[in-house]
């Protein structure tokens, strides 16, 4: 048996090729719930409550136009709904409907199964390691951007929701 080992990445290389295999696991989790995956990401950045269309072209790194479009297509397929922003009546903020709720859910759950599984051979002090070196990644994009990533733990908290 012939085995070829493939030869050592540069950092910023392994981050990129990283970034492709988290999208194509966002891809494929995103089919399986007939979404497509920006559709699967903006269910999935409203799963704390609703966020307004600012927020979202920065989350999402889109347009004001695509953004308009990509909810339009959701609202229409009955995934969200817009309400409008208490504090500024000509903004409006975009929420989970039930059935998007549920969905993000299970994109998110489905999501966080595959890279589990990606992750499960690798050892504790690795897995750790790695986390605290992400986390310090979006501390500095965050420090030099201003603009903060939304914190994983709201989905827990959605889980229950839509569980209950």
């Amino acid at each position: 048996m012939v085995t070829t080992k493939e030869p050592a990445l540069r950092f910023t290389e392994a981050l990129v090729r990283l970034a492709h295999l988290v999208q194509q696991v966002f891809g494929e989790v995103s089919r399986e719930h007939d979404l497509t995956p920006q559709q699967a990401q903006l269910l999935c950045l409203l799963i704390d409550g609703p966020v307004g269309m600012t927020e979202l072209t920065r989350a999402l790194h889109l347009e004001k136009s695509s953004l308009t479009g990509l909810v339009d297509r959701a609202e229409k397929r009955g995934l969200v709904v817009r309400t409008r922003d208490s504090r500024d009546r000509r903004a409006c903020r975009i929420e989970l409907s039930p059935d998007g709720a549920r969905i993000a859910v299970l994109a998110h759950e489905g999501v966080t199964r595959q890279l589990d599984a990606l992750t499960g051979e690798l050892p504790e002090e690795h897995r750790e390691l790695l986390t605290s070196a992400i986390g310090g990644l979006l501390a500095e994009h965050t420090s030099r951007t201003g603009r903060a990533w939304l914190p994983s733990d709201h989905v827990t908290d959605a889980a229950a929701a839509v569980t209950r």
